[in-house]
């Protein structure tokens, strides 16, 4: 008797669509890929073709209207995660979505009220947590390794500068939003602890014409936790030396480093390169982390099981993320808004 596959749709092929939905075609067996969807309709196309795929829309709404499809897997630019997840709850879809769940508060929860509405489940893409170094630091600090969690360190530094392109386009949420929220969700579960407040630094010093999009080029923001411990998330978009994420969570007893701990003491990177051989993509450093998450997406799909990372997952970090932007606004400490 063969196993029931997951039958999935993957909406935006861009680079990170692209790669979910090569993913889904050639590394998860129990799912199948069924179609892709873009408003560029010649670009799903191709990656149809690219994939051995028979089925390409250029929308939404024609794709989840396939009866074989079971799960929409959305990697859409940010602004139009929260239109999406509604389009495929009120077709009976189970969703995983990239982060962030939204762009703001409002259009968040408006998406957990029309999956619960719809009955149907929703997985944010906070694929750190399934990155092997990151989960096994979890499990140290869920065994009271390092004792009661007292610090939170991350940094986010991306390689190349993002195109004007990328600004001028208006569709996706600012470094809080696009980059800072991975760590902020890092925060908030390797701590196992919420976050109550954030001031936030930024700059664009280096870019100044970046500020008339309402963006920064870096960012740092200080963390307080609800019971008592502290931290810090550094953000940047244009290290030049190398895509570089880094997390330390210091405890009582010890402390976790996830990332590189090097005995030399200097280490001299530039853009001509360096004596060790860095990461420069993000899909690179996490490949094994975006395949085994959505490998465990499918499998609690057809297990009829709730998603390791769920829409309230992505409403925490949001509400972070929120909070850091009004910091950044308003030259203040925020507190952080506990929505339900």
């Amino acid at each position: 008797m063969m196993m029931r596959k997951l039958g999935v749709g993957v909406l935006g092929v861009g680079e990170m669509g692209k790669r979910h939905a090569e993913n889904v075609r050639r590394l998860v067996p129990e799912a199948r890929l069924i179609a892709v969807a873009d408003v560029a309709a010649q670009r799903a196309r191709q990656v149809a073709n690219e994939l051995e795929i028979e089925h390409s829309y250029g929308n939404l709404e024609e794709m989840v209207q396939r009866k074989d499809i079971d799960a929409v897997l959305i990697a859409t630019p940010d602004k139009f995660h929260t239109q999406a997840i509604r389009i495929a709850a009120a077709a009976g879809k189970d969703i995983l979505c990239e982060k962030p769940l939204a762009t703001n508060l409002e259009d968040a929860q408006e998406a957990l009220l029309e999956v619960s509405r719809a009955g149907v489940r929703l997985q944010v893409g906070f694929m750190r947590r399934y990155d092997p170094a990151y989960s096994a630091a979890m499990k140290r600090v869920e065994a009271g390794e390092i004792g009661t969690p007292v610090i939170f360190k991350s940094v986010g530094r991306d390689k190349n500068e993002p195109p004007m392109a990328a600004y001028q386009s208006n569709v996706n949420g600012m470094l809080f939003y696009g980059n800072s929220i991975h760590d902020f969700d890092l925060a908030r579960w390797l701590m196992q602890d919420e976050i109550s407040e954030v001031h936030a630094y930024t700059t664009t010093a280096i870019r100044p014409e970046v500020a008339k999009y309402g963006d920064v080029v870096a960012s740092v923001v200080n963390l307080k936790y609800a019971h008592g411990a502290i931290g810090n998330v550094e953000s940047y978009v244009q290290a030049v030396y190398a895509y570089d994420t880094r997390t330390e969570i210091v405890g009582s007893k010890g402390s976790i480093f996830v990332g590189s701990l090097k005995k030399t003491p200097v280490t001299f990177l530039t853009t001509h390169g360096s004596n060790e051989i860095l990461m420069d993509h993000y899909l690179g450093r996490f490949a094994d982390a975006y395949v085994a998450e959505v490998q465990d997406f499918v499998r609690a799909m057809l297990t009829d099981q709730s998603p390791l990372v769920t829409g309230e997952d992505g409403l925490r970090a949001l509400e972070i993320a929120v909070a850091a932007e009004n910091s950044h606004l308003h030259g203040r400490p925020y507190k952080v808004p506990h929505t339900s």
